[in-house]
């Protein structure tokens, strides 16, 4: 469990970063307080993780081993410290700009490329199964009495069908981001740069591909895009893949947002989040469509 360690109480345990001259709190994260702190010899993120975050499957040991394959790759921000035990990690900062859903849209061939560059990198240090992290959100979620959008239980048996048609055929797992939102995306005008590592594992590529359609709520015709800019093809079994893979994620993201809303202190309506999710996985996961999808998955490659 992380110890949720104020700014000041973090940097009296960094001394090798100095005095800081100028610190700047970062916007937009959903787990975490990120800091820019710029001292006469360094220019860095400082992240602190506050408690709580341990519910959320993420594994800060692995988070901190993976962010270091990942920037010996050039994806990843150089790692300069962290605190074990302490939930703070502490990274280069990089100049650019983050993406919002319309960014990522417009550049899904350098997208794929930096998503090429990850997946063929050194191992990451765990696995990330959508499924297994769902099957584990649920339990908190009913373990603590936390509320989950109507309906939710009812799509049980159709997640099901996608977890078994998907296991079907598996892919060779890779080292990947797992939480590709838009603002993970880092644009300098060089090579693209992922950033925040929290959910990294091996995983299926279809999964990052599929996922990140969706967090920027992309239609089908950027999906066909971004598999075959990675893949150099787009064949039915692909596109489906990575459809259903997207798909799961909504599925078990809706419970993520479902446990910040009970613990989180960030400001952020996580209820809202979490129902965007189920609202939007709720059609394809009763539609006759998922039928085509589940067997369209299993086909020749």
């Amino acid at each position: 469990m992380t110890s949720g360690l104020s700014l000041d109480e973090a940097l009296q345990r960094l001394p090798r970063l100095g005095q800081p001259l100028e610190v700047t709190e970062l916007p937009g994260g959903l787990t975490n307080h990120n800091y820019r702190v710029r001292t006469p010899t360094h220019d860095v993120v400082v992240r602190i993780s506050p408690p709580g975050t341990e519910l959320l499957a993420i594994d800060r040991e692995h988070e901190w081993h993976n962010s270091t394959v990942a920037a010996s790759v050039g994806v990843g921000a150089p790692v300069v410290d962290y605190l074990p035990g302490e939930g703070v990690l502490v990274v280069e900062f990089l100049p650019g700009r983050t993406y919002g859903p319309d960014d990522v849209a417009a550049n899904l061939p350098r997208v794929a490329a930096a998503a090429r560059r990850l997946h063929g990198g050194p191992e990451f240090a765990s696995r990330f199964d959508m499924f297994e992290v769902q099957r584990g959100y649920l339990r908190i979620v009913r373990d603590r009495g936390y509320a989950v959008p109507e309906g939710y239980d009812a799509l049980a048996p159709a997640a099901a069908r996608v977890e078994a048609a998907l296991a079907s055929r598996p892919e060779p797992l890779v080292p990947c981001h797992n939480d590709l939102l838009a603002a993970n995306v880092l644009d300098d005008g060089g090579d693209l740069r992922f950033i925040d590592y929290e959910y990294s594992g091996m995983n299926e590529a279809s999964f990052e591909l599929g996922n990140l359609v969706n967090e920027s709520q992309l239609d089908h015709d950027h999906l066909v895009e971004l598999v075959e800019a990675y893949h150099g093809r787009a064949t039915p079994r692909l596109v489906a893949r990575a459809e259903l893979w997207g798909l799961a994620g909504r599925w078990a993201w809706t419970l993520w947002g479902a446990i910040q809303h009970g613990v989180s202190d960030v400001d952020h309506d996580f209820w809202d989040f979490a129902m965007e999710r189920h609202e939007l996985a709720l059609p394809l996961l009763t539609s006759r469509r998922l039928d085509d999808l589940l067997d369209a998955a299993g086909g020749p490659a």
